[in-house]
């Protein structure tokens, strides 16, 4: 608990009425009556995820009013054993994978993820299992009365800082063995780089947010690295040079062990078609630990196979951190991975392809994906973007897949592009089939009258445009049901 200051007098004592007396501040313990006050709590803090790049105040990225809140609450950060996951791309994808397969292997595993698809509480699981409505009221409540307690000078806490505080907290009452954090936006200044993790992995390094982060790759992958810590393993994958050249200057400036899959740790990965796993990559790696062979890779496309590595290399050096973790079990565990809102087939007939790729990079390999694991006869994108991304960049890349694109927009977002700008732009660098859509509701309708029985709809471009796809798609099947209820 912060020590609270205590005023001294000299002179000759002076006799103070009770009235008049001067107590010691005492810390009010807020609580909430409910899920509902609890989450519109957090929902009205600042939230720099749908908040334009432009209007972001910089002094907001600071660490000092996570650790005030922290220390606040016990400092429940402190008695996790974590795995801190940062990157451009793939963040999400590796720390599914590293969390199932921990699971397999017999451990308790605490998952903080970001953002959420469509309920805030998947930002916050254990071994699969959302925090339960009741521990996100209580948890929310602690930090609550920590965030009350804040100097002025520290100003409010972001929504980000919020409910990464409830998930330390929550990972901590839970007494979980290890927790699978995943970095919200850089890592240097990362609401989660208050953690002394087991190992330290940053995955793939591209253009986003360079408004904050910078306008260079070598300046955002320093961002990335900057999750590194003195004596903690650091891992990547092999990418640009100049990245990996950023990343190991940060490293040893820490004094950070950096190895790089590919490089220091011997990976290869090969594609290949079964009859029993159609279109797929198997990975290896070997170290002098433990030696991965052929391994299937759970996720569709070729740049899984590098998130499937780093996924390895942690696991090998979780197990030198004296983790048990079997191979046989490991290897199951990454079949048994599952990732929302990545390449996931949402609908039958047509069948409806969600996908959050945000970025120009997601964007080709969302496209060379698509064209290797799902065949079709036409595809149809519904698009839907931010308007601070690298947008004809985006778009380019878009139209080398896309046969027709329908542009819409996420409800209620700040930040979400002009679907009229995005046409008009698309326009101009594909010529292509487009037009636009006033809601994902329309675009959706529009998109299943043209679709054929063997063509392939995919909504893409935004988590958030992604999230409200599979409600629209959850209230949809619904219907469906309570339908053939009456008819039976």
């Amino acid at each position: 608990m912060p020590k609270t200051a205590t005023a001294h007098k000299s002179g000759p004592k002076v006799r103070v009425s009770k009235a008049s007396e001067v107590k010691k501040p005492r810390r009010r313990r807020i609580t909430f009556p409910d899920y509902h006050s609890a989450l519109k709590y957090l929902t009205e803090r600042v939230d720099i995820e749908r908040t334009r790049p432009s209007r972001i105040d910089p002094k907001v990225f600071k660490l000092d009013r996570m650790r005030y809140m922290l220390e606040a609450m016990g400092n429940p950060h402190e008695s996790l054993r974590c795995v801190h996951v940062a990157g451009t791309n793939g963040k999400g994808s590796i720390v599914a994978m590293t969390t199932s397969c921990l699971r397999k292997c017999g451990y308790t595993v605490g998952a903080y993820t970001s953002p959420h698809l469509t309920d805030v509480r998947e930002r916050i699981a254990i071994n699969g299992q959302l925090i339960s409505y009741h521990a996100f009221r209580d948890v929310m409540g602690q930090v609550a009365t920590a965030a009350a307690s804040l100097p002025p000078r520290l100003g409010e806490p972001t929504f980000f800082e919020v409910i990464t505080a409830a998930a330390f907290a929550h990972f901590a009452d839970q007494a979980v063995d290890v927790a699978v954090i995943e970095v919200g936006l850089g890592g240097r200044l990362d609401s989660t780089n208050v953690i002394i993790p087991e190992v330290a992995a940053v995955g793939s390094i591209g253009l986003d947010h360079t408004q904050i982060l910078g306008d260079t790759v070598e300046k955002i992958a320093a961002q990335k690295a900057g999750i590194f810590k003195k004596g903690v393993p650091a891992l990547t994958f092999q990418q640009e040079s100049k990245v990996l050249e950023a990343m190991r200057t940060v490293a040893a400036e820490v004094g950070a062990p950096l190895q790089v899959v590919g490089q220091d740790i011997e990976f290869s990965y090969r594609f290949e078609a079964s009859q029993q796993l159609g279109p797929h990559t198997r990975v290896g790696l070997s170290t002098e630990r433990c030696s991965f062979e052929h391994l299937p890779v759970p996720l569709p496309g070729e740049h899984q196979a590098f998130n499937c590595g780093l996924v390895l290399a942690i696991i090998d050096s979780l197990v030198e951190r004296g983790f048990e973790l079997p191979e046989s079990k490991v290897m199951a565990g990454l079949e048994e991975t599952v990732v929302p809102g990545r390449m996931e087939m949402a609908w039958k007939s047509p069948r409806v392809l969600l996908d959050g790729a945000h970025n120009p990079p997601a964007m080709t390999a969302l496209m060379k994906t698509i064209g290797a694991h799902v065949p079709y006869d036409s595809l149809i994108v519904i698009f839907g973007c931010a308007a601070d991304k690298d947008v004809d960049e985006m778009l380019r890349r878009l139209s080398l897949g896309a046969d027709k694109v329908l542009f819409t927009r996420v409800k209620n977002n700040p930040r979400a592009a002009d679907p009229r700008d995005l046409h008009r732009r698309f326009v101009d660098l594909a010529g292509k089939m487009s037009q636009v859509c006033e809601t994902l509701e329309d675009a959706l309708a529009t998109a299943v009258k043209a679709a054929g029985r063997d063509d392939l709809v995919c909504i893409t471009g935004s988590f958030y445009l992604v999230g409200e796809a599979k409600r629209l798609l959850a209230e949809r099947e619904q219907q469906k049901a309570s339908g053939r209820v009456e008819k039976a």
